[in-house]
């Protein structure tokens, strides 16, 4: 719904975004970020061989794709390589909440994956693009969304620990800020295709159906090495949701505009993916609550 509301309601939605100056998609990031980061102790934090493996996943499959599909189409090639090397989203952590992963593990590659995309995207873009990213350029864009609500959150714990109980403690909020957030991308994402002049529509779907298997493919591949450490939500979250606002900025900024497609497209692919996930989670959920009801209710009548 979040979804069809976005598409429906994209001009609009665009307009209240650039009389905010582009601040609530950002504001939403934060507020995520801060409510889910107040359940996270930072003596709990670890590095762990699953980050590393994920890590390596993202930095040598975003290359080996680029290298495979340049021959066939330099954008399409550009657009395969963002959906892989953009790190994880922000909001993955709120997500991963939900669906029972470990919101520390997820947390920690949160933070882990950022700041080693911030340096290693300046040097990829640099060689696959038009040669004008920095540094700096993509640094600026990803601390303040990441490490400010991390920092608060912690403060608050330690200057406020019930006050940071109790957001710990109400956290499913989070869920209504992504939900809104959500509906923002989209209208932004929708308007933006709706813009765009000049590109052969074969492109365009070539470049939304390898985002879609590389979203069906970062989600499996991530589980399956989550399941070999015991946590099989958070390698899938933390390797197949994607910042995906961050790496239609890269793609428009750094490298051919029009490749920024395939990151946009993987926007709907992965939100298709949470919501059936959250449905699953919910579904299987109620499933437990009526096979205990039956059960107790079975236990009263045997005993009465």
């Amino acid at each position: 719904m979040g979804m069809l509301v976005g598409a429906l309601l994209c001009r609009p939605i665009v307009a209240l975004e650039n009389a905010s100056h582009q601040l609530i998609t950002p504001a939403l990031i934060f507020l995520m970020l801060f409510f889910t980061f107040c359940r996270v102790r930072p003596s709990e934090m670890r590095i762990r061989p699953l980050h590393g493996w994920l890590l390596l996943f993202q930095v040598a499959v975003s290359a080996g794709i680029y290298g495979a599909l340049l021959p066939v189409n330099e954008v399409l090639a550009q657009g395969a390589m963002i959906c892989v090397l953009a790190p994880v989203a922000m909001a993955a952590v709120v997500i991963g909440g939900m669906l029972g992963a470990n919101v520390t593990t997820m947390a920690t590659y949160s933070l882990l994956c950022n700041m080693a995309i911030a340096l290693v995207a300046p040097v990829v873009l640099s060689l696959t693009g038009n040669g004008t990213c920095t540094f700096w350029g993509i640094l600026a864009r990803v601390v303040p969304l990441l490490v400010l609500p991390f920092v608060c959150a912690q403060l608050l714990r330690f200057a406020a620990p019930a006050a940071a109980g109790w957001i710990a403690g109400h956290s499913v909020l989070s869920f209504y800020m992504w939900l809104v957030s959500l509906t923002v991308v989209i209208g932004r994402t929708t308007s933006f295709i709706l813009d765009l002049r000049g590109v052969s529509g074969s492109l365009e779907i070539g470049l939304a159906l390898v985002s879609l298997v590389i979203c069906l493919v970062q989600f499996k591949v991530g589980r399956s090495l989550g399941r070999r450490y015991g946590d099989p939500v958070a390698g899938g979250q933390s390797l197949g949701q994607k910042n995906t606002v961050l790496a239609v900025w890269m793609a428009q900024s750094f490298l051919n505009p029009v490749s920024s497609i395939a990151p946009t497209a993987y926007i709907v692919w992965q939100n298709f993916v949470n919501s059936y996930q959250i449905y699953k989670k919910d579904r299987e959920g109620s499933q437990r609550t009526d096979r205990k009801s039956k059960e107790e209710e079975r236990a009263d009548r045997h005993a009465v």
